[in-house]
């Protein structure tokens, strides 16, 4: 379980816009993404993006292209804001590592 869902549970929140919910479902989707058939290697494409040097701008550009697809392909689909949340995460990751790292140099 998440730390966020823990504290969560812990300081009993009362969240007026369903975000515990959404956060274990998005926690649900980001999981069942690992078990797709492009990550049935070790290695996901976005692995090879990210090492490349390109993972902000193929998250952020992502996110754009969720954002713009939803309520158009398959209308309002929840699974295009998954996506977006998703890779948000991924777009946190690679800008915590790029900070850290610049912090090492």
């Amino acid at each position: 379980m998440t730390e966020v869902i823990k504290k969560a549970r812990k300081t009993g929140i009362d969240y007026k816009f369903n975000e515990y919910e959404n956060l274990i479902m998005l926690k649900d989707y980001v999981d069942s993404t690992y078990d797709e058939h492009y990550s049935q290697t070790k290695y996901q494409s976005t692995d090879f993006i990210l090492d490349c040097g390109h993972g902000e701008g193929f998250c952020l550009g992502n996110v754009l292209k969720y954002v713009q697809r939803y309520g158009r392909k398959e209308g309002k689909n929840r699974k295009d804001l998954l996506k977006v949340l998703h890779y948000a995460l991924i777009a946190l990751h690679v800008h915590d590592t790029e900070q850290e790292n610049a912090k090492t140099r």
